[in-house]
């Protein structure tokens, strides 16, 4: 094993990294997905190395957490023998569902192919940093746009031409757009941006590129690029030549390994070819005839996974938390599990609500317009912030959930006709929910 990562690295195979409740890997198939049999051995290996909790993340990698040095090392051998070729090096990440998806505009693994193999030809793969990222989206049903990607190449129809629109430094809504190119100059041009990405040093990202050093080519509109729907991929989904996929998501993204080995089971047993991690925390099942997918869906349920795209807990970002994570301050997946429950209707999807631990938000580092945060305070509000924000309100670690539920009845109370609870609460402000969080002037 090589030496451990700082935080804020990517946690490799090779090259875990240390978090509150040991050491975390994350894997990401070259083949894009797993057999069956071989997420049952990984999940198998998970239990006996790790503290038994595995996850899938918002980008659709695989992650296992609480490993010792040693155990990592055990890890990293019995993936090996599992036969599970992990991807290395710049990561270029593709919907999961690249080839087989009937809507996509264009199918983006060639590119993808391309730029891997463009990359390896260079000294990039050691001049860039961990987080360095390359999205290619062939415009599929599965959106990439909230994946935040250093380079995004996109799908586009240009008349009767498919060609790849360009944007550096963000998600699908925040990217600066700088051109619309054949596969050969998108290729190209990505090349030419990691290396200047790179001759800022280790710690160079794409958005810090200025438009004098990567000018937009004539005038490229940012809406060229596909606005999809950021919802987990839950559910059937229709595939090219009449296939279908089972999208089973991860509540707050992850489950015991021991009960994704059930369900692996399960769906060995209605023989299924192939399960793929997905964007949003989703485990995609391949090869399943109707009554199959329909007898797998139930399997999920029983097992306490999410199967429908209405669930309240897909729109909850939670870490592991007290007692899982010892830099865990709440018992996170407790409060988000009772919010879910008793306060669905505050989880419209028009936001995310982020239940942090502590201050470093793992499970959601981008901005959210609620988040409970963990301190030694007890558990206090942010509203429209990260984790590393000051909470203005605090209340008891005890109280928590109870304190999100008065938020949930301010909305609820609050809300305009059509209005989404989003919407609502920024109408309503910091001031108004964070009182009602902690009680203030109320009985």
């Amino acid at each position: 094993m090589n030496a451990l990562q700082r935080r804020g690295a990517c946690p490799a195979l090779s090259t875990p990294m240390q978090t509150g409740d040991g050491l975390l890997v994350r894997l990401n198939p070259v083949a894009g997905g797993l057999s069956p049999k071989a997420l049952i051995g990984l999940s198998e290996s998970a239990t006996r190395h790790g503290n038994g909790i595995m996850e899938v993340t918002a980008r659709g990698s695989i992650q296992i957490r609480g490993l010792t040095t040693a155990g990592a090392g055990q890890l990293a051998a019995e993936v090996n023998a599992l036969g599970i070729a992990v991807r290395t090096g710049v990561p270029v990440e593709t919907g999961p569902l690249a080839g087989l998806d009937m809507h996509e505009i264009a199918d983006p693994r060639p590119l993808a192919e391309a730029l891997r193999r463009a990359i390896e030809k260079t000294d990039l793969a050691g001049r860039l940093g961990p987080k360095v990222s390359i999205v290619v989206d062939g415009g599929g049903a599965i959106g990439l746009d909230a994946i935040l990607a250093d380079i995004r190449l996109v799908a586009t129809r240009d008349g009767s031409q498919v060609r790849w629109h360009l944007a550096i430094g963000g998600t699908a809504a925040t990217a600066r757009p700088l051109a619309l190119l054949d596969e050969t100059d998108a290729c190209d041009r990505t090349l030419t941006i990691l290396q200047a990405i790179a001759a800022i040093g280790r710690e160079g990202r794409a958005r810090e590129l200025s438009a004098t050093v990567l000018p937009a080519d004539g005038a490229v509109l940012a809406d060229r690029q596909s606005r999809r729907s950021d919802s987990a991929p839950t559910g059937i989904l229709a595939l090219t030549n009449d296939a279908h996929a089972v999208g089973i998501a991860l509540p707050f993204g992850s489950m015991p390994a021991e009960t994704i080995a059930k369900l692996c089971l399960e769906a060995r047993a209605r023989s299924a070819v192939e399960i793929r991690p997905a964007p949003r925390r989703t485990l995609l099942f391949l090869g399943l005839d109707e009554e199959d997918r329909v007898g797998l869906q139930q399997a999920a349920r029983g097992l306490g996974f999410v199967t429908e795209a209405g669930d309240p807990r897909l729109h909850i970002a939670a870490c592991p938390g007290e007692p899982a994570c010892a830099s865990g301050r709440i018992a996170t997946r407790e409060i988000a599990e009772t919010v879910a429950s008793n306060h669905a209707a505050l989880l419209d999807g028009s936001f995310t609500l982020h239940v942090s631990g502590c201050a470093k938000g793992c499970a959601h580092p981008a901005t959210a317009a609620l988040t409970l945060v963990g301190g030694e305070n007890g558990a206090g509000l942010v509203v429209d912030g990260t984790a590393k924000a000051l909470p203005r309100r605090y209340s008891p670690r005890y109280e928590a959930a109870r304190g999100l539920g008065r938020v949930a009845a301010l909305a609820g109370s609050a809300r305009h006709g059509n209005e989404t609870v989003a919407v609502c609460l920024a109408r309503l402000g910091e001031a108004a929910i964070t009182d009602a969080f902690a009680r203030l002037g109320t009985d």
